[in-house]
């Protein structure tokens, strides 16, 4: 199980061979999510990009919690958590979820469990810079 708080980039190909990497045989479905910055606004508006804080050592002691939760609820093989900070520009990764099971309705649900929580609990502030000049925060759906 990995989870990981950070400024740079990530890729996709080489989370998904980290998730899977030692489970060839055991695994049978692998879901994974990935969230990117778009253009718009829930609220209405043209979106610039979005920087996202965080509060260090909290936002990975509640991820690693929530990903043994998660692991001990739908029995997964493996978990990845990526989540980025820092100013992100227009289609840029913000986050990604893998989840590998032994089948693939328990790796759906961990992934959409995680995402969904991850979307409006986790400790992660979102402004979003808008085309007009205008800042706002994003408040959790």
């Amino acid at each position: 199980m990995v989870v990981s708080v950070r400024r740079e980039a990530f890729d996709v190909g080489a989370e998904y061979a980290r998730l899977v990497g030692g489970l060839e045989g055991r695994v049978g479905g692998v879901a994974m999510f990935v969230g990117l910055v778009r253009d718009f606004s829930e609220r209405g508006g043209g979106v610039r990009r979005m920087v996202l804080e965080h509060y260090p050592g909290m936002a990975e002691r509640e991820l690693e919690r929530l990903v043994a939760e998660a692991r001990e609820r739908w029995g997964l093989l493996g978990c990845v958590v990526v989540h980025r900070y820092g100013a992100l520009e227009l289609g840029e990764p913000i986050v990604l979820v893998g989840c590998a099971a032994a089948h693939r309705k328990p790796a759906l649900e961990a992934c959409e469990f995680l995402i969904d929580w991850l979307k409006t609990r986790a400790p992660f502030w979102k402004l979003e810079e808008k085309e007009d000049g205008r800042e706002s925060w994003v408040s959790a759906p």
